[in-house]
């Protein structure tokens, strides 16, 4: 790392920012640790002028710390301009978002030194990346439009899981409703599917990371505001468990479960904070016998989210079983719940006599018949109903929506 800081006219500073998990901030604010670390190495071994991308997503003004650590810690005559460079690539897509993004922010300090910083990064993207979607800055604008853009597209999907409880109440779709506020060209269609709730690491967390920094300026009524985002997605998770279990007669001792997705969306083995999380231990704590399916995600994964998670881990033990194929956690089951929107689970072209969907259903017990609010219907959907079998796929139809539950 050394000898790559001296050679490098550029440095990218890629780290992790978790959550706080004690002291000052605990829950909310970010912990700089390592940000920190990035920068007092650089100031140390840097011996010429270097200019620094701030990548990591970060509380507004971080980039003062980082500009600070730097000066007081660097050689004699040694210069830095510190640029951020926020990272909008989304899990499952990275690459094709590098490669074609809908915008490139670049914040600089409103100096000669900060703007030809500035330009300088803008010639590396330029490479690729048509110049009028290359957007300049100033530094504070551009760390906050990260936490901005993840806190406002959870917004969307909180407020139409919370549309979805009315649509259920009422008798109206929620996905008609969806469709209608969509073709607003001030809406538009994307993030507007109801699910289970948002899950990754990014939403969460950068909501937090807004609500720390407006309760630290004042701001209470602001702060309530954002975290009203994550009390609803907290709430969708807890209402969909309950519907289920309501499904099936609020009886779950006896009955297999089986859950198709683990992962928080689909073409990515990421689960942190996924909502099947929560999910897997409500239906364990029912006594239900839950069998679980991922593609991507390898069992010893799924165990630790769950030990993590803070069900009983004696119930999680006996009562759940990590299946190889979504046809195995389907065998005998007497309900079906598609938590990831993974294409192997999609039912497209519609008819359900396709030999996946086909052989679903018939794999379901025929023992339950319930009346399922929907939130989208395949025709494997209807299959299963037809089979006198409890089915519930919060995850909508995955073939054919945007993601629901995407983070960056």
């Amino acid at each position: 790392i050394d000898k790559a800081i001296q050679e490098a006219d550029m440095i990218f500073v890629c780290v992790n920012t978790p959550t706080k998990a004690n002291g000052v901030g605990k829950g909310a604010a970010a912990d700089l640790g390592f940000v920190e670390a990035a920068t007092r190495t650089i100031a140390k071994v840097a011996t010429k002028d270097k200019i620094v991308v701030e990548k990591s997503t970060v509380p507004c003004r971080t980039a003062q710390s980082i500009r600070e650590i730097l000066a007081a810690n660097a050689y004699p005559g040694v210069h830095f301009e510190v640029l951020s460079n926020p990272e909008f690539l989304a899990e499952g897509t990275a690459i094709r978002d590098l490669l074609y993004p809908d915008r490139v922010i670049i914040g600089s300090m409103p100096t000669p030194g900060g703007f030809r910083a500035a330009a300088s990064l803008a010639d590396v993207y330029g490479q690729w990346v048509p110049r009028e979607r290359i957007i300049t800055m100033n530094l504070w604008s551009s760390e906050l439009s990260k936490l901005a853009a993840n806190a406002m597209l959870a917004q969307r999907i909180s407020s139409v899981n919370a549309l979805s409880a009315i649509c259920e109440v009422t008798g109206a779709d929620v996905n008609e409703v969806s469709y209608a506020c969509g073709l607003d060209s001030r809406i538009g269609p994307h993030m507007l599917k109801a699910g289970p709730g948002f899950g990754g690491s990014c939403f969460q967390k950068d909501i937090f990371n807004i609500v720390y920094l407006s309760e630290s300026l004042h701001l209470y009524q602001v702060a309530e505001y954002w975290r009203a985002i994550i009390k609803m997605n907290e709430h969708q998770k807890s209402r969909f468990a309950k519907r289920i279990i309501s499904c099936l007669f609020n009886n779950l001792s006896n009955k297999r479960i089986a859950v198709l997705g683990f992962a928080f969306k689909k073409d990515t083995s990421d689960t942190r904070e996924s909502p099947t999380i929560t999910l897997v231990s409500s239906l364990v704590a029912e006594r239900a016998s839950v069998a679980i399916y991922d593609p991507k995600v390898h069992e010893g994964q799924v165990w630790r989210e769950l030990m993590d998670g803070g069900g009983d881990r004696e119930l999680l033990k006996l009562n759940v079983l990590i299946c190889e194929s979504a046809y195995a956690a389907c065998e005998g089951a007497d309900a079906v719940v598609v938590m990831t929107e993974w294409d192997e689970f999609s039912n497209k072209p519609y008819e359900f006599g396709t030999p996946a969907s086909k052989y679903y259903y018939q794999s379901l017990s025929k023992s339950f018949n319930a009346q399922i609010p929907k939130l989208a219907e395949t025709a494997a959907d209807k299959a299963i109903k037809k089979s006198g079998s409890c089915q519930y796929s919060p995850a909508a139809n995955p073939g054919d929506l945007p993601n629901n539950m995407t983070g960056f």
